[in-house]
C-alpha cells in the first residue's frame, strides 16, 4: 500500500472554497442530486462550433469521464500518453493545475474507454479521483495532495475485461466504491463494496457482494448511486445479475433485486451491466443490458425483492445499454444506445412513446434542465428534446468531436467534455 501523505489546508483556503453559490454545483457525474437533473433555467438549447461557445480548451488526451464543477472550478480526469491525470480549470477556461494520479493507461474496446473512465468527485473543499488502475487520490481544490491509496493493493487485483470504471459515491465524509469483478470461475466470487474515509483514505468497512453470477456477468461497469430522499439514505450497487442496497454505516445489506438475469437454462452469459440505476423519491429504476428488461422497485423494503410486491413494474425489453435512466416528474426517460428515446409512465411502466432522436451510438447519460432533455451521441451531436408526454426535438447541436461524457450544467453554462477538448456553452 502506498503511504498516506496528509496535507493540512489553511483556514484561508477553506474560506476561499466554502463561499456559497446560488447556481447549481455539479459535484458528481450525475449532478447535484445524483440523478442527472439541474434546477437551473436560461440554459442554452442551441449551439454549434461558433455559436454560443464561450471558450474551448484542448485536452492532452481522450476520456469519457464526466467533469465536475464547483463554484468557479472544473475538475476532470484524462490521459496523457500512459499518464492518468486529474486536471483543474477555471470557469474562464484557464488551466489552474494538473496532477498525475498514476501511470499505466489501458484502452478498452478500441475507442470505448480507458483507465481514466471514472469521473472525479468534489465537495468544493477537496476533489477525489479514482482510476482504473485502482489508484484513488484526494487533493484540495487548490491542487495540494492529501492522500493516495492503491485499492488493488488494499483489496486485491482487479480482474475485469474492460477495466474498472465505477465512479465512487461521496456522502458525509465517506467514499463508497463498488468493485464488482472476478476471474470467470463459477466457484469464485470477487465482488466487494467498500467504504473509505474521505479525509484520510483509511479503510472503514468491506462487504462481500455474493450473487452467484458467472462468466462475463461477474464484471460490472456501472457506478453505485445514493438513494437520499425523505428520511432514507442508502447505497445502491448494480452488477453481477443483481441490484443490491446497503446501509452506509456498516455495509449491512438492506435489500436485493434479482431476476435481472435469471439463472438456469436460459442464463445470458454476457449480460454485463454498464448503465447505472436511477432513483427518485419512492422509486429505483434498474436497467439491464442488450435489449433486456427494466425493473422499477419501491426502495422502502427489506430482504429479497425478487418477484415480490416491491416490484412496481417491469418493462420486458428496450433497456438502455449504457446511458443511465432519468426520472423526472411522472415520467421515466430511457435513452437507448441506438438513439431511441423511450418514455414510460413512472407509476405503471406503460409506454408513453418511443421515438428516434439521432441514429448513432449513445454512451453518455441524459441530463434534464429547464424543461429539456439533453441526449449525447458518440459523434458529438447532442439532441435537445422537450420533456413531457409529447415527443418534440427542439434542436440538434454538433461540435463535430467524439464524445461519451455526459453534459454538465452549472451557473447557466453547459460544459461538454469531448475526446479532444473541454467546451463551455453559454448564451451570447
Amino acid at each position: 500500500m502506498k503511504p498516506f501523505t496528509v496535507v493540512l489546508c489553511t483556514p484561508f483556503l477553506f474560506l476561499l472554497t466554502a463561499t456559497p453559490c446560488l447556481a447549481d454545483n455539479w459535484g458528481s457525474w450525475r449532478g447535484p442530486t445524483s440523478n442527472g437533473i439541474s434546477t437551473e433555467t436560461s440554459v442554452p438549447t442551441e449551439w454549434s462550433k461558433d455559436k454560443n461557445v464561450a471558450w474551448r480548451v484542448e485536452l492532452p488526451g481522450p476520456a469519457g469521464a464526466t467533469p465536475v464543477v464547483w463554484d468557479d472550478q472544473i475538475f476532470l480526469t484524462t490521459v496523457d500518453g500512459s499518464s492518468l491525470l486529474l486536471m483543474c480549470f477555471g470557469t474562464d477556461g484557464q488551466e489552474q493545475w494538473r496532477r498525475e494520479i498514476s501511470k499505466g493507461n489501458k484502452a478498452a474496446r478500441g475507442d470505448e474507454g480507458n483507465s481514466a473512465s471514472p469521473s472525479p468527485i468534489t465537495d468544493g473543499k477537496h476533489v477525489w479521483s479514482f482510476m482504473g488502475t485502482g489508484d484513488l487520490a484526494c487533493f484540495t481544490v487548490s491542487g495540494q495532495p492529501v492522500w493516495h491509496v492503491d485499492l488493488q493493493e488494499r483489496y486485491g487485483k482487479f480482474d475485469i475485461a474492460f477495466g474498472m470504471s465505477a465512479t465512487p459515491v461521496l456522502h458525509e465524509g465517506r467514499l463508497f466504491v463498488q468493485l464488482i469483478h472476478g476471474d470467470g470461475k463459477p466457484t469464485t466470487q470477487e465482488a466487494i463494496v467498500v467504504a473509505i474515509d474521505a479525509n484520510s483514505g483509511e479503510h472503514l468497512w468491506k462487504v462481500d457482494r455474493v450473487t452467484g453470477a458467472a462468466k462475463e456477468n461477474e464484471h460490472s461497469y456501472a457506478s453505485p448511486i445514493l438513494y437520499d430522499f425523505g428520511d432514507r439514505t442508502f447505497l445502491i450497487t448494480h452488477g453481477a445479475d443483481y441490484t443490491v442496497a446497503y446501509g452506509l454505516e456498516d455495509g449491512k445489506e438492506i435489500w436485493r433485486l434479482g431476476g435481472l438475469n435469471p439463472q438456469g437454462n436460459n442464463y445470458h452469459p454476457t449480460l454485463r451491466f454498464v448503465a447505472s440505476p436511477a432513483a427518485a423519491e419512492g422509486i429505483v429504476v434498474c436497467p439491464t443490458a442488450k435489449n433486456g428488461p427494466v425493473f422499477a422497485v419501491a426502495p422502502d423494503r427489506q430482504g429479497d425483492l425478487t418477484d415480490s410486491d416491491a416490484v412496481l413494474w417491469v418493462r420486458d425489453q428496450h433497456t438502455p445499454d449504457v446511458p443511465s435512466p432519468l426520472i423526472h416528474g411522472d415520467l421515466v426517460y430511457l435513452c437507448r444506445e441506438n438513439g431511441m428515446l423511450l418514455v414510460l409512465d413512472r407509476n405503471t411502466g406503460q409506454e408513453v412513446y418511443m421515438e428516434r432522436t439521432h441514429s448513432h451510438r449513445h454512451r453518455a447519460s441524459p441530463v434534464f434542465a429547464d424543461g429539456h432533455l439533453y441526449l449525447t451521441a458518440r459523434d458529438g451531436k447532442i439532441t435537445v428534446v422537450k420533456a413531457g408526454k409529447e415527443f418534440q426535438i427542439v434542436a440538434q447541436n454538433d461540435t463535430d468531436e467524439t464524445m461519451s461524457a455526459s453534459p454538465v450544467i452549472s451557473d447557466g453554462t453547459i460544459y461538454l467534455r469531448t475526446f479532444e477538448a473541454l467546451w463551455a456553452i453559454r448564451k451570447d
